[in-house]
């Protein structure tokens, strides 16, 4: 299958939503303050460009399926600001009508399946749903998302072993911020390299720059095209960093000021940022304008939250179960 071309508009695309999404994050840390937005809530603010390159190098009709760190992922697939700000505010308009909050958003819709609060619940949820396409012959690619901490359930090696075993259309991604929940890498594991971890199993798999849109973007078309192609699972380790805590409660005392800021100098959003204008597919001045239009979404999307109605009572019974099985044709 040939490779999408990186062109001008890929930049632009990029951008865009890398903007967003941080401008988005920026607001939600505001609001949690305000205690608009109560409970969990985990920022993504520094890890971008995984999300980018993801959505550059997905196909229509692919799925995304991730942890609790998701507002990211779900602004990626397409749902609204709007929808996504009010989940966060459990109001009734948002995209799982305020009864998820900021873990748990789901978007049939946009291909989006979580949002997954249980620390490394929704690899074998990801199998699952590459099983159903390859069951369909959809030549759809699920790509499922994990954190660092995730990597040590046990879950994960029974997807593992299965989905090689039954050769799915699986891309497991684990964005690798180097610290889990607050303990880092190195005083968890003896094997550093996190995408050893699939060499047990044969599964192709490899370590990539997930500061880089460019790098994550080639990784994810590559592997997702193997596995549209009947190649099976990979596993990528993106290398990432949250420039915040785990989570609003947490205030990261466990690295140094230094170690924040030498990754905020090859921050994604402002390296596509600099390389668009030094392009001059933008000037400065329309580079500000467009920046203050997408900040205007977020604004709009509060708004929208603030003003929609919290979940009647009866809710609660609402969507428990399901007789559906959209995955399954006969």
């Amino acid at each position: 299958m040939a490779k999408a071309k990186i062109n001008k508009q890929t930049y632009l695309d990029w951008f865009r939503l890398m903007f967003l999404t941080r401008r988005f994050e920026e607001k939600s840390a505001q609001m949690y303050g305000q205690n608009k937005i109560r409970g969990f809530c985990h920022l993504y603010i520094g890890q971008e460009a995984i999300t980018a390159g993801m959505k550059s190098a997905m196909k229509d009709g692919d799925k995304a399926i991730t942890a609790y760190r998701d507002h990211g992922h779900a602004l990626a697939m397409g749902i609204s600001p709007g929808a996504v700000m009010a989940e966060l505010f459990g109001r009734i308009d948002g995209c799982s009508k305020g009864k998820g909050g900021s873990m748990h958003m789901f978007s049939k819709e946009h291909n989006f399946f979580g949002g997954h609060g249980i620390v490394g619940g929704q690899i074998p949820l990801g199998a699952g749903i590459a099983l159903a396409e390859q069951y369909n012959k959809s030549g759809n690619v699920c790509f499922c998302f994990m954190g660092d901490g995730a990597v040590r359930q046990g879950a994960l090696h029974e997807a593992f072993n299965m989905a090689m075993l039954w050769k799915l259309p699986v891309v497991f991604i684990c964005e690798n911020n180097n610290y889990a929940m607050g303990t880092s890498v190195e005083r968890t594991t003896n094997v550093k390299d996190i995408s050893k971890i699939a060499c047990a199993y044969e599964m192709p798999s490899e370590q990539v720059d997930g500061m880089s849109c460019e790098a994550v973007h080639e990784a994810m078309e590559r592997t997702g095209n193997l596995a549209r192609e009947g190649g099976g699972p990979s596993f990528l380790e993106l290398k990432t960093y949250r420039y915040k805590g785990h989570s609003m409660s947490d205030p990261a005392k466990y690295r140094t000021k230094e170690e924040v800021k030498s990754y905020k100098e090859i921050d994604p959003v402002e390296v596509v940022r600099k390389h668009i204008l030094s392009k001059k597919w933008m000037t400065e001045a329309a580079m500000e304008s467009w920046e203050e239009e997408i900040e205007k979404e977020v604004l709009d999307a509060v708004d929208f939250a603030d003003n929609s109605p919290f979940p009647d009572p009866s809710e609660l019974y609402e969507d428990v179960y399901t007789e559906e099985y959209p995955f399954i044709v006969e």
